[in-house]
């Protein structure tokens, strides 16, 4: 039996690395996206601490300047998350993306795997039909010799 070889196998091996980097693409991004999310849970931890402070400011004796200095770091916080949830949006269409390239790259690989079982199949009936063409030439080969045996014995 004849060795088996895909004459396409070098574009393979490239599908397969891109998809290697398409994959390590997209788990970077999407781990921006998970550090870029807790930057902002963060934000809204400390607002909510600068609320609760404010809260205590207004129940206790009442400080003009702590008030006021609390009231802008809230404002200050409602600033920042509105650009925290800016920058978490350039990470979602960067994840997306990646997402994306991946997919395509994925389709294109398996495209290519699925070429190589056609031609391997391809292979396998070729190979079939090389042996099944020797075995018959045997079969032949056997039963002429086995004629001019019985010919020779019979005194033919």
């Amino acid at each position: 039996m004849g060795r088996f070889r895909y004459r396409m196998q070098s574009i393979l091996d490239i599908k397969i690395k891109m998809e290697t980097q398409a994959k390590q693409n997209f788990a970077a991004a999407k781990k921006v996206l998970d550090e870029e999310e807790e930057k902002l849970e963060v934000l809204y931890q400390r607002k909510a601490a600068y609320e609760e402070e404010a809260k205590e400011l207004l129940a206790g004796t009442l400080n003009v300047l702590e008030i006021t200095t609390n009231k802008e770091a809230i404002l200050r916080m409602e600033e920042y998350i509105v650009l925290q949830l800016q920058v978490i949006e350039r990470a979602r269409r960067k994840v997306e993306n990646a997402r994306e390239a991946l997919k395509e790259v994925m389709q294109e690989r398996e495209i290519q795997e699925k070429l190589k079982e056609k031609a391997f199949e391809n292979f396998l009936a070729e190979e079939k039909a090389l042996e099944s063409k020797e075995i018959d030439q045997l079969v032949s080969y056997t039963y002429g010799k086995r004629i001019q045996y019985n010919n020779a014995l019979n005194g033919e």
